[in-house]
């Protein structure tokens, strides 16, 4: 398998295992990945947020650990990465206001280099307006947003996880889908996995 490099998008309070757990498989597997944020450089850390399904009308939400960035938002070259990886959590809701965000966004979609987005992390694919036409899944309150994009809402699966390939994207409900999601998205990058 050849390496790839991977570039994961982060902020404060984005959820705990939909970053620790990606950035560990990918790294496990030989990939490369670039873990940044707006307004942090290498070395620097982001805060995270563990949700939990605990019988509540939504999810509930706890301290999670501190996540460190191991390069610069500010020196990203989209061009120089052959996948994007964009977690869930809370830090979607802000990531998508940033302009720089939605440019790199924009760019692997527009080059057809495969895609990763769980939970709320769609907002972000939303506000980029990638998603037109395409059929995608996230946590169950960004349907609206996913359907004003464009886009075929997927309900999730009563054990929330299924994932959801659509050309170069792989999409996913939440982290109890990282099996199936994370499969998925090696594949894309040319990873065989045995079951």
């Amino acid at each position: 398998m050849a390496s790839k490099k991977i570039l994961m998008i982060v902020g404060d309070f984005v959820e705990d295992y939909e970053v620790m757990v990606p950035f560990q498989i990918l790294s496990m597997v030989g990939h490369q990945v670039d873990a940044v944020c707006p307004d942090r450089k290498s070395g620097e850390r982001v805060k995270t947020a563990i949700h939990d399904f605990e019988g509540d009308q939504t999810y509930s939400e706890k301290p999670g650990h501190l996540f460190s960035l191991n390069a610069d938002f500010d020196k990203v070259d989209e061009s120089k990465y052959d996948a994007l990886v964009i977690p869930g959590g809370r830090a979607p809701e802000y990531l998508r206001l940033n302009q720089r965000v939605l440019e790199i966004v924009r760019h692997f979609f527009n080059s057809n280099k495969p895609v990763a987005a769980i939970c709320h992390g769609p907002q972000i694919l939303s506000a980029a307006g990638v998603l037109s036409g395409r059929k995608c899944t996230g946590y169950f309150a960004v349907q609206p947003e996913i359907e004003r994009a464009g886009a075929s809402w997927l309900p999730a699966a009563e054990t929330a996880d299924n994932a959801h390939v659509e050309g170069n994207l792989v999409s996913a409900v939440a982290w109890p889908g990282h099996p199936q999601w994370m499969k998925k998205f090696l594949e894309l990058l040319g990873s065989k996995i045995e079951a």
